[in-house]
């Protein structure tokens, strides 16, 4: 985990373990072992769902674990997994590292995307059947 003292490009930052996180920091991206356990599974899956950033990726000091997920999805992706990208700010990351062009699928609906995979009836879904 990068933990940062400040909410902030100019922070102190630390690499550490999640649950060591000192009084006053906070957790803005994932560390480089997550980073390489995630790519792992991602790379070798044959469906992907992506439903939320991994950092702070709208400032480019935290933005490494998005970029490195948003990468191993495009791989996976060229390998032959379907890509599935739900909720805005997924939506946002694809396209400001211009990921969009690799995934499968794009949906800002993540919220909804969630539930429906809950097993709930969507309400525009609902409408649609007649019910």
């Amino acid at each position: 985990m990068v933990a940062a003292d400040a909410f902030s490009e100019d922070a102190n930052t630390k690499i550490l373990p999640s649950n060591q996180i000192p009084e006053g920091w906070m957790g803005l991206d994932a560390g480089p072992e997550s980073i390489a356990s995630m790519k792992k599974v991602i790379e070798n899956s044959g469906t992907i769902l992506w439903n939320g950033p991994v950092g702070v990726f709208e400032m480019e000091k935290f933005a490494v674990g998005t970029k490195a997920v948003g990468q191993a999805i495009v791989t996976a992706t060229e390998k032959g997994a379907f890509s599935l990208v739900g909720g805005g700010d997924s939506v946002a990351a694809v396209n400001q590292f211009g990921f969009a062009p690799g995934v499968s699928y794009i949906s800002t609906a993540g919220g909804a995307l969630l539930e429906y995979l809950e097993g709930r009836v969507l309400p525009g879904v609902a409408a649609v059947r007649g019910e």
